[in-house]
C-alpha cells in the first residue's frame, strides 16, 4: 500500500511525522465510452482554445475564473507560499465526545502510520485518544484547500476522517416533512420489525449488483447471453394496510433467517367492530320479524273454524 501524503500531526508542541494511507478501496466497475457503430474507444484531447494546439500535461497549469470571465493563474509556488500552519501538518485543535460528531459530516477515511523516532509520540497520542474516550478534531490542507478532520483509534491505528465544514451541511428545513398521523400500534409493529432485523453480520454483506454485472460482462465476453433477471413484482401505488405489511415483513425476515414464523393476530379496528355488531343486530331483528307476522296470520285463520 502506497502513501498518498506525507506530513506531520501537530499535537500542542509535539510534532509527529506520519504517512497517510487510504483506508478504503473502490470495487466499482468502470466503463469506457465507445462508438456504438464500430465499438471504437472515444478519446479526449486537451486542446488550447486560443491556438487549437493539443497540450502535454506539463504544459497545463491552473487558473481561477472570476465573475467577469477573467482567468487568474495560480501556480504551485503560490499555493506553497500560503501562510497556513496546516499546509504541512494535521493540526489538532480540540477534543470532543464521539457522539457529538454528526455522521453526515464524515467523508473519506485514511490510516496514519509513523516510523522511527515518530513511533513514541504516535503511541502517546494513540493512548491518549483511547484513555480519554474522545476524538480529536483537526485541520489540514490537502488538494488545494484547507479541510476539517477527525482523528480516532481503530484497533492499534490512528484513523483520519476527512470532514465537511459546518457551513457545507444543508439545513433540514429545506426538506418537506409529511404531516401524517401514525398510531402507537403501527409504531410498535415497526419496532418489532426493527428488532427482527437486528444482529446482521455486516461482514457478510456483499454488493449483489456488482456481482450480477460482473457475471453479465463475463457472459458477453465469451459470446454467451447474459443470465435473465428474476421477475420482480412492480411497486404498487395503491394505499396498503400498513399493519398487515409490517406483520408480513416480520414473518419474511424470520423465514429468511430460518427462525420459526409466529403469526400474531392483528388488532381489530374498533370502528369496524361496532359496525359489524350493529349489522348483526339489524340482521337478527329482520329475521325474527317475519316469524311474528306468520304467527299472527295463522291465528287469524284459525278463529273462523272455531266459531263454525
Amino acid at each position: 500500500m502506497r502513501p498518498v501524503w506525507s506530513g506531520a500531526i501537530s499535537f500542542g508542541l509535539v510534532t509527529i511525522p506520519i504517512k497517510v494511507f487510504p483506508a478504503t478501496e473502490s470495487h466499482s466497475i468502470s466503463f469506457r465510452q465507445i462508438h456504438t457503430a464500430d465499438g471504437g474507444r472515444i478519446r479526449y484531447r486537451k486542446v488550447c482554445e486560443r491556438d487549437g494546439e493539443e497540450l502535454a500535461q506539463e504544459e497545463i497549469g491552473r487558473g481561477y475564473e472570476t465573475a467577469t470571465g477573467t482567468l487568474v493563474p495560480v501556480t504551485d509556488a503560490d499555493l506553497d507560499a500560503m501562510p497556513l500552519p496546516t499546509a504541512k501538518a494535521i493540526e489538532i485543535v480540540t477534543f470532543v465526545p464521539t457522539e457529538s460528531i454528526d455522521p453526515i459530516q464524515i467523508g473519506a477515511s485514511y490510516y496514519l502510520a509513523a516510523e522511527g523516532v515518530a513511533a513514541k509520540p504516535y503511541e502517546l497520542l494513540r493512548r491518549a485518544l483511547q484513555r480519554s474516550s474522545k476524538v480529536a478534531v483537526a485541520k489540514f490542507a490537502w488538494h488545494n484547500r484547507e479541510r476539517l478532520g477527525l482523528l480516532r483509534v481503530l484497533d492499534d491505528v490512528i484513523v483520519l476522517h476527512a470532514m465537511l465544514w459546518p457551513d457545507e451541511i444543508r439545513s433540514t428545513d429545506q426538506v418537506p416533512v409529511p404531516d401524517v398521523n401514525v398510531s402507537d400500534e403501527e409504531v410498535d409493529a415497526a419496532v418489532a420489525l426493527a428488532e427482527t432485523l437486528t444482529g446482521l453480520d455486516m461482514s457478510q454483506m456483499r454488493d449483489e449488483y456488482r456481482a450480477a454485472l460482473e457475471e453479465a460482462i463475463a457472459a458477453k465476453a465469451t459470446g454467451e447471453r447474459p443470465p435473465a433477471p428474476e421477475p420482480t413484482e412492480p411497486a404498487s401505488a395503491q394505499v396498503v394496510d400498513l399493519m398487515a405489511m409490517l406483520e408480513k415483513s416480520v414473518q419474511d425476515a424470520k423465514a429468511t433467517r430460518g427462525e420459526p414464523a409466529t403469526v400474531h393476530p392483528m388488532p381489530a379496528k374498533k370502528t369496524a367492530a361496532k359496525k359489524t355488531a350493529a349489522k348483526k343486530t339489524s340482521t337478527a331483528s329482520t329475521k325474527k320479524a317475519p316469524a311474528k307476522t306468520v304467527a299472527k296470520k295463522t291465528a287469524s285463520k284459525r278463529k273462523p273454524s272455531r266459531s263454525a
